[in-house]
C-alpha cells in the first residue's frame, strides 16, 4: 500500500508511474490526498476539543475548592457539551480513516524506473536467454500425453476426486515431484534461506498484508465458515510472520524459504495453454521471501536473479528472463522478472518463477519496521518462486524424452534415484 504523504508529495511521478501500468483510476490519487485533508482537518478539530475539554476540567477543580459551585457546575455543561460533539468527531474520523484506507488499497505500487511501460506480456522485456532453442521435430508429444504413457500423472482421476486442475501424481511421477521439491529447498538453504513451514490457509488481515486482498479475492478459495483463505503461494504466510513487527537493524537481512502446496481458483482460464500441467488448481511451489534494509533490495534483487539462473541451469532446461512491463507487472510489485522454460514439445514458453521487489507496498500493510539511527523506517520486501513444479515437471518430461524413455538431468537423478523414466 503506498503512503499517502508519498502520493501528496511525489504527485507527478505516482501519475506516471501509474500510467506505466495502464491503470485508467488515476482520480483516486486526488481522492486520497482529499480524503487525508478531510482526516487531518478532522482530527485537528477533536484535538483541540479534547485539549479545552482538560482545560475546563482543570478550571472545575479549582471552582470547586474556591467554593464558587454555580460557576463550576456552567463549566460542566461546557464540557458536556464538548464531549459530545467530540464524540460525533471521533466517529466522523474513523469513517474518514476507513474512506482513506480504502481508496489506498486500491492503488498498485509505483513500478521502478527501469520498468518500461506497455500493456501485456507482449511488451516485457528479454534480458537473457540460456541458448536458441528448437522443437522436437517429429514424434515428440507433449506431456500430457507422456504423463499417461509413462503412467506418472493421472488428469482424469483427480477429476474424479476433484474436478479439472487436481492431477494425482502416481510413481515415479511421485517420486519425481518429492526430488525436485527436495532439490529447491537445498538449494535454498545453501545460500543461507531458514526454511519454514508456514500454515497452507490464512485469514483476511494476511491475505491484506501481502496485498492478494481486495486485488486477487476473486482468484482464491474462501473457506467460508472459518473465514480462512487457502494459500495462493506460500509468500502469503511467510511474509505475514513479520506483520506488526519492529526489528533491529541488526536483525536484518531475513531469508526464509517454504514449500507448500498452492490453490488457485484461475477463474476464466481455458484454452490449449492450460491443458495438462500448463494451469491448474493446485500445484506444488517452493518460495523464497527476504525482508530487507531499502538501500539493499534492488542488488538483492539482482541476487535472487542469479539464483534462480544456477537452479534452471542445474535443471538442464532451455530458459529466459523477462523484466516485465508496467502493465503486466503484479498490482504490488515494484519490479517483476519472469523466467519461461521452453516447452520443446509445445513449442511455447513457460512461466516457472517470478522474482520481484515489493519495496515498502508490503511493509506499510504489515506495519513492518525496523529501527536503525534512533528512527524506525519500512523495510523493502522480495519474494520469487525456487521453483513453481508443475510447468517444471513439463518442460522436463518434454525436453528430455528419447526413444529409450525419458532421460533425467544428472542433478535430479541424484534426488529422484533413477535417471530415466521407461
Amino acid at each position: 500500500m503506498l503512503q499517502v504523504n508519498f502520493l501528496r508529495d511525489n504527485k507527478e511521478r505516482v501519475l506516471e508511474g501509474l500510467k506505466k501500468r495502464q491503470f485508467k483510476n488515476l482520480e483516486l490519487v486526488d481522492e486520497a490526498i482529499a480524503a487525508d485533508d478531510e482526516r487531518k482537518r478532522i482530527q485537528f478539530e477533536l484535538d483541540s476539543q479534547l485539549s479545552e475539554i482538560n482545560k475546563i476540567s482543570k478550571e472545575i477543580g479549582l471552582l470547586m475548592k474556591e467554593g464558587k459551585k454555580e460557576e463550576a457546575e456552567s463549566a460542566k455543561s461546557k464540557t458536556a457539551q464538548y464531549k459530545e460533539s467530540s464524540s460525533e468527531l471521533k466517529s466522523q474520523l474513523e469513517c474518514k480513516e476507513n474512506d482513506l484506507l480504502n481508496i489506498l488499497y486500491l492503488l498498485p505500487n509505483i513500478p521502478n524506473e527501469l520498468v518500461k511501460s506497455g500493456a501485456s506480456a507482449d511488451d516485457n522485456e528479454i534480458i537473457f536467454q540460456s541458448h536458441p532453442v528448437e522443437g522436437l521435430g517429429e514424434g515428440a508429444i507433449p506431456h500430457w500425453e507422456l504423463a499417461k504413457k509413462y503412467n506418472l500423472i493421472d488428469f482424469e482421476l483427480g477429476v474424479k476426486i476433484a474436478g479439472a486442475g487436481f492431477p494425482v501424481y502416481l510413481g515415479k511421477g511421485a517420486r519425481l515431484q518429492r526430488a525436485l521439491v527436495q532439490y529447491f529447498l537445498d538449494k535454498n538453504v545453501e545460500k543461507g534461506y531458514t526454511e519454514v513451514n508456514p500454515p497452507h490457509v490464512v485469514n483476511e488481515a494476511s491475505g491484506f498484508g501481502t496485498g492478494q486482498l481486495p486485488d486477487k479475492e476473486g482468484q482464491m478459495y474462501y473457506i467460508n465458515e472459518d473465514k480462512l483463505y487457502l494459500i495462493p503461494t506460500a509468500e502469503v504466510p511467510v511474509t505475514n510472520l513479520y506483520r506488526d513487527v519492529l526489528f533491529d537493524e541488526k536483525d536484518l537481512p531475513i531469508k526464509n524459504t517454504a514449500f507448500s502446496q498452492c490453490y488457485r481458483r484461475e477463474a476464466g482460464s481455458y484454452g490449449a495453454h492450460v491443458r495438462g500441467l500448463n494451469r491448474l488448481h493446485q500445484f506444488e511451489k517452493v518460495e523464497i521471501v527476504r525482508i530487507e534494509k531499502p538501500e539493499n533490495s534492488y542488488a538483492v534483487l539482482e541476487e535472487m536473479v542469479e539464483h534462480i539462473k544456477e537452479i534452471l541451469t542445474d535443471l538442464e532446461l532451455p530458459f529466459r528472463v523477462l523484466r516485465l512491463c508496467g502493465g503486466d507487472t503484479g498490482f504490488g510489485s515494484a519490479m517483476t522478472y519472469d523466467f519461461e522454460v521452453w516447452s520443446a514439445a509445445q513449442e511455447m514458453w513457460l512461466e516457472v518463477s517470478s522474482v520481484s521487489n515489493y519495496e515498502t507496498f508490503q511493509a506499510n500493510r504489515l506495519k513492518c519496521r525496523y529501527k536503525g539511527d534512533g528512527k524506525s523506517q519500512l523495510v523493502h520486501t522480495l519474494n520469487g518462486s525456487a521453483m513453481a513444479l508443475p510447468r517444471i515437471m513439463a518442460a522436463l518430461l518434454e525436453n528430455n524424452q528419447t526413444t529409450e524413455g525419458i532421460k533425467l538431468p544428472k542433478k535430479i537423478a541424484e534426488y529422484a534415484r533413477f535417471d530415466v523414466i521407461n
